[in-house]
């Protein structure tokens, strides 16, 4: 039996050194999913220890963790993401908090009952977001990946969200007001951190050599299907050059957000 402020401090000791940027947070979510209780509970409940399986159980995470660098989200099954918990695995890239700006912009500018559709949808994050903030609007989310609409689509039912699942390379075809997509930005031979270069799906990350290839493509149709507003997820760097592909693609009116990092992260097209 181990207490579990030495179990954590243990896996944060191991964490720390296999270069892990949260190791304490780390060891306490990972902790929590092997002794199947809420991490609130590791501080509340005096009496609790890890014992029996559980202490396998937790070795067996803190090691995949620091020697495999396998994201939190994967160990865990479930990442949050705005007001919802989705299920993950390696069909899909975890949600990140910075893409929850795409959302934000769209609860805030899209109009009553405009027809929505989140391209490269992967676990469905921004489709479901959008429909759980905003039941007014008809919402879709689409990805060339069937592995990821599985993730998506079963997202969407547990959460019983109206949300129609759609598989397209790029824009689905349909009569859309809105896009809204976080597509793949990384550059060709960008040195990525080892738990999204060795875990996370690549067609979902890079995008040709200067990051832009899915975000042209996606642009292109756009402007062809006559959408009227448009964000899009890129890279810090990139922010002039998406700029530029909506300016010359039509859009009238066109500026780029900053994250909470003070980043340049999502621009938007109308």
């Amino acid at each position: 039996m181990t207490a579990v402020r030495d179990a954590i401090d243990s896996a944060r000791v191991a964490l720390t050194a296999a270069g892990v940027d949260t190791p304490r947070l780390d060891a306490e979510l990972l902790l929590a999913e092997a002794l199947g209780v809420d991490r609130t509970r590791l501080y509340l409940d005096r009496d609790l220890a890890v014992r029996g399986p559980a202490v396998r159980r937790f070795q067996e995470l803190v090691r995949r963790r620091a020697v495999e660098r396998e994201p939190v989200a994967y160990l865990l099954g479930r990442k949050g993401f705005r007001r919802l918990e989705l299920a993950v695995d390696r069909r899909v890239l975890v949600p990140r908090p910075e893409t929850e700006l795409l959302v934000e912009l769209a609860v805030a500018e899209l109009p009553r009952g405009a027809r929505v559709v989140d391209v490269g949808t992967g676990s469905g994050a921004v489709a479901l977001a959008l429909a759980d903030e905003r039941p007014d609007l008809e919402v879709a989310g689409s990805d060339v990946s069937a592995d990821a609409l599985e993730v998506a689509r079963a997202n969407g039912e547990r959460l019983g969200a109206r949300v129609r699942w759609l598989r397209a390379d790029g824009l689905p075809e349909g009569d859309w007001d809105a896009v809204v997509a976080n597509l793949p930005y990384v550059e060709a031979g960008a040195a990525l951190a080892p738990e999204i270069a060795r875990h996370e799906p690549p067609g979902a990350l890079f995008g040709g050599e200067d990051g832009l290839d899915v975000i042209r493509a996606v642009v292109d149709q756009a402007a062809a299907a006559r959408v009227g507003w448009i964000a899009l997820e890129h890279g810090a760097g990139q922010g002039a050059a998406v700029r530029m592909l909506l300016a010359l693609a039509g859009w009238a009116s066109v500026r780029t957000e900053r994250d909470l990092a003070g980043h340049e992260r999502v621009t938007v097209g109308c």
